[in-house]
């Protein structure tokens, strides 16, 4: 287009828009605090609980406290120094009317006010006010309360004296904005979850979660002396521990606090989680990769030291000296830098080496003086060796079979005609009788159907060499393109939708829990880019007159019964996929513009290895009592 065909009046000054103090907050909420669905509207309690755990950190706070209000009014207390009230020497305002309003104000931007201080997105409490309908604020401090209220981000009143009191803190309660977020209502287990990773993170601190909505209240106190120690047994509760105490040390360098604890199971399975300044770094980061590599160069330097390794032997993989660690890495750091997708992989290149000089001595020092746990973890990592090579010759076995080569996939899939991966969707059927419908009714354009006969192996239970034996497991890995273990590449997924189809009974829900197990040990970055679906198949068929109806739960049947009455009704009750002919099966559950399908997702990877360790491991016990404890949650399935 040439330039004398602009119509320049249409854009000029006065339509640049200066977006000034928190109005940039309410205007765009998701660049601040991630979304306004129920994850931005946790993060609000977050933020605020973050400035009491950075005075924590600086020595001046013992106890925090979280209450829920009816209609989920926020309070949180500490027992801190409470926000400076005196007016700043620059902005004519007092220092807490600055932090309640002025972005990326505090005490955090120099060395003065924190050392190191907590939080991810760091823009501090004037984004939560800022997306508060209302928030109060009081001080206690110079045994004197100070209170100020503020309405969608501004003040209504000067701070002013409301009482006397000899105790020190900051006392911040607020209403979020049902202007700005989808939903309110506040949830107490994904408080629990977080809070509780806080007082495990910052051992000796007290934190108190009530929730007051209800008659009945809610109250948990999370307090741990042994800090990420006591965090270590957690994990390995339902397991069996090589060494009875984790393995703990503690160092600095450079300004940046280093604290890991360690403790081996009998599993194959590894679980290291990082996290710096508090913030649970699922995306791993630097201080992972110091950590990996001490641990590995260290135990191979022991087991050669001491003979473990004979010297024609090669090295032990990280692999092999990773199966069935619990570890937990807890860095705390002046500056840290978030990237990644999720902004929760650490960046700072300084810390791989402050990290992998703090193991490599200290864990080193550890092997020496404790001869019979270093033979224990040496000997386990020996035997993974072993397994893995056999594995190896597995692989190696099958690729000659071409039982795992990507040309020849496996004589039970009925593939798709694309080869797109974007559009392509692979069904993993329970039997053959369900499979039979599901091939027949399908889309063949992009739906693929791998009918599974039984169940899988249990891969809790199992090394991979074992786990590569197991027929069916195989054939869903060649299917799927991506390889395993080391192989592994989920780039070459040949379909961008896993949909996992079982019955609605006891044993569909088992087989649909093993095959959960193997894609959360073995291929989890597919559940975390959500390839992962379970399909939600009817549970009746309802007919009056000329008129059907598929319901999917016994809540829906109610309701349709309410509706439609229940003269002249005539019901079926699906007890498996198989008794549905081609065209049922294709409308209820396969035909993308009416089926329900749930992603699965991984909110928090620690809960999650604890249920599945927990389902699936060789302790009952727990196993009863997960059992016992959520019975009632269970919804349609035949017992």
């Amino acid at each position: 287009m040439s330039k004398d065909k602009f119509n320049y009046s249409d854009y000029n000054a006065d339509q640049i828009q200066v977006l000034e103090g928190l109005e940039a907050v309410r205007k765009r909420p998701g660049m601040y605090i991630g979304s306004t669905g129920a994850k931005g509207l946790h993060h609000l309690v977050y933020e605020v609980v973050d400035n009491s755990i950075d005075e924590a950190l600086a020595g001046y706070c013992e106890n925090i406290e979280v209450t829920i209000n009816p209609e989920n009014i926020v309070t949180v207390t500490d027992d801190g120094r409470g926000i400076p009230i005196s007016p700043h020497p620059k902005l004519e305002k007092t220092a807490v009317e600055i932090v309640m309003t002025v972005l990326h104000a505090g005490g955090k931007f120099d060395d003065k006010g924190y050392k190191v201080s907590g939080g991810l997105h760091g823009v501090g409490v004037s984004v939560v006010n800022a997306l508060s309908e209302w928030l109060e604020v009081e001080v206690m401090r110079n045994n004197k309360i100070y209170h100020q209220r503020y309405e969608r981000g501004f003040p209504v009143k000067d701070l002013t004296i409301v009482g006397e009191s000899t105790n020190s803190g900051t006392k911040i309660k607020f209403k979020p904005d049902t202007d700005i977020f989808e939903s309110i209502e506040f949830k107490y287990n994904t408080l629990v979850k977080r809070l509780r990773e806080l007082a495990y993170l910052n051992k000796g601190i007290q934190i108190e979660l009530r929730d007051e909505r209800d008659s009945q209240i809610k109250k948990d106190i999370f307090k741990f002396e042994g800090g990420i120690v006591s965090f270590v047994k957690e994990l390995n509760k339902n397991k069996d521990p090589l060494h009875e105490e984790p393995i703990y040390f503690e160092d600095e360098v450079d300004e940046n606090q280093i604290e890991v604890a360690i403790q081996y199971n009998d599993g194959y399975v590894d679980n290291i989680f990082t996290f710096a300044n508090n913030i649970n770094t699922q995306e791993g980061g630097t201080h992972l990769s110091g950590f990996k590599s001490a641990l590995t160069r260290t135990v191979n330097d022991y087991a050669r030291r001491h003979n473990h390794l004979k010297e024609e032997d090669p090295n032990l993989a990280g692999d092999d000296i990773r199966e069935g660690i619990v570890a937990i890495l807890n860095v705390k750091l002046k500056d840290p830098q978030f990237e990644g997708q999720t902004k929760t992989k650490l960046g700072n290149s300084e810390i791989r080496g402050a990290v992998d000089s703090i193991v490599s001595e200290n864990l080193g020092e550890f092997l020496e003086q404790n001869p019979k746990i270093a033979a224990a973890i040496v000997e386990k990592a020996i035997k993974a060796a072993q397994a893995r090579k056999a594995a190896q010759k597995a692989k190696e076995l099958t690729r000659r079979k071409n039982a795992l080569n990507r040309t020849s996939l496996p004589g039970k899939l009925a593939d798709c005609t694309s080869r797109d991966p974007e559009e392509s969707e692979l069904y993993i059927v329970e039997g053959d009788s369900a499979g039979g419908s599901a091939k027949q009714g399908r889309d063949r354009h992009f739906q693929a159907v791998l009918p599974l006969k039984g169940k899988i192996l249990n891969v809790e239970k199992a090394r991979l060499n074992r786990i590569l034996n197991n027929k069916e497991i195989r054939s869903l890995i060649t299917a799927l393109g991506t390889g395993i273990a080391d192989e592994f590449d989920s780039e070459k997924v040949r379909y961008k939708k896993i949909i996992i189809m079982t019955d609605a009974d006891v044993d569909g829900a088992h087989i649909r829990t093993l095959l959960l197990t193997f894609f959360y040990r073995y291929m989890r970055p597919l559940i975390e880019a959500g390839n992962i679906y379970i399909a939600q198949p009817p549970l009746y068929k309802v007919e009056k007159g000329s008129q059907e109806h598929y319901v999917y739960n016994d809540r829906e049947l109610e309701k349709l019964l309410a509706e439609i009455g229940k003269d002249r009704v005539s019901m079926q009750r699906y007890k498996g996929l198989g008794e549905m002919n081609p065209e049922q099966l294709w409308e209820t559950t396969m035909e993308p513009e009416n089926r329900t399908v749930l992603q699965v997702q991984i909110e928090d990877a620690v809960r999650a290895d604890e249920i599945f360790t927990t389902l699936m491991g060789d302790k009952v016990p727990p196993r009863k009592e997960f059992i016992k404890q959520h019975a009632k949650e269970v919804k349609d399935i035949d017992i």
